[in-house]
């Protein structure tokens, strides 16, 4: 159930109730097709009235948002569905299908790059935003590596899924501001094993799916969880969702820590393809996302702003800028990406 005193409700601005909505004495309170606006939160807030998703029209792409907008949206629906499926312990794969899938593609199809990237790391509700970020980027990556539609749809599926093991591990540790021990380290690993057997259970998914859910945290050299698996015998979709993982938690802001430096970012993403990830999949995000930049300003890491001009096919992280009048190859200098400005 969404909670209106959360930041949140201005999502439910626009959307449609599908029923009357009445208080708790039986007294209508909203009629069905009502548009809810401001006043609207504020009676349902005082008369303690839970809105679930399924009070609501079903969101309809053309209706008018942007990018930006949707993933909120999305953010939101998200967060309401796995309060359900802990507890239910069951997942609601229809009510994903209908209202978290569609705003995926159309996220995806219609967001340039880095305005999707800023969005995505934006706000403090970390754990559904991520899951959102996820599906994504691993949609993204699809995309690039030609997937056909039935593939990017099964890849998208799983990427929302992958986390969904997390509904069993206890809110004090999932949302610890601080290093957890080894013993609540242990509990979060069952989260992959916890997700591979709900995945599996739920009529409608797929093999791969339940795949993804188990394997996201295995690593190319086989020192990941839970089974410490090894390159080929990673499947292709946990691959791809395992850069995007890795890349959303390290550019994001967590209560623990700030999110990394755009420089320190790339660097550490780089090297993960010289054992840890895939590097055919991190040298394809890092080749698309440097291209994405090409005639944006950042800042460096000497203090100076510069536009990116010409990524290196060979060096994509170290791109040429321009300092004013002057051109910098960052490959042949010490001086690096500190940020990337709006």
């Amino acid at each position: 159930m969404l909670n209106l005193q959360s930041h949140f409700a201005n999502i439910l601005l626009g959307q449609r109730l599908k029923h009357d909505l009445f208080n708790h004495s039986g007294v209508l309170i909203i009629p069905a097709k009502t548009v809810i606006t401001e006043e609207h939160l504020q009676i349902v807030s005082m008369h303690h009235i839970p809105i679930s998703i399924h009070d609501l029209e079903e969101i309809t792409i053309a209706e008018g948002t942007d990018g930006c907008q949707l993933i909120d949206r999305s953010v939101l629906i998200i967060q309401d569905l796995y309060e359900q499926a802990s507890y239910k312990r069951a997942i609601p794969l229809q009510d994903i299908k209908k209202h978290i899938l569609p705003i995926i593609q159309h996220t995806v199809n219609h967001t340039d790059l880095f305005t999707l990237l800023s969005w995505l790391k934006t706000s403090d509700d970390y754990t559904y935003r991520h899951m959102v970020a996820v599906s994504i980027l691993s949609t993204l990556i699809g995309k690039w590596l030609q997937l056909n539609e039935t593939e990017l749809q099964d890849l998208t599926m799983a990427a929302i899924l992958h986390d969904v093991g997390k509904i069993n591990i206890p809110l004090e540790i999932l949302n610890k501001p601080g290093a957890l021990s080894p013993e609540e380290f242990e509990i979060v690993k069952q989260h992959t094993k916890d997700g591979y057997e709900l995945v599996k259970a739920t009529s409608g998914t797929t093999m791969r799916q339940a795949l993804v859910a188990l394997q996201h945290h295995e690593r190319q050299d086989g020192s990941g969880y839970p089974l410490g698996l090894r390159s080929d015998n990673i499947d292709l979709y946990s691959r791809i969702v395992a850069v995007a993982d890795v890349f959303h938690a390290m550019s994001s802001e967590r209560v623990y820590r700030n999110a990394a430096p755009f420089y320190t970012l790339l660097n550490e993403l780089y090297q993960f393809a010289f054992g840890k990830l895939d590097a055919k999949i991190v040298r394809l995000f890092l080749d698309r996302l440097m291209q994405a930049l090409v005639g944006n300003e950042v800042l460096l890491t000497d203090g100076r702003r510069a536009i990116i001009v010409m990524i290196n096919s060979h060096d994509p992280i170290h791109p040429l800028v321009r300092v004013g009048d002057a051109f910098v190859d960052l490959s042949k200098c010490s001086i690096q990406i500190e940020e990337v400005l709006a």
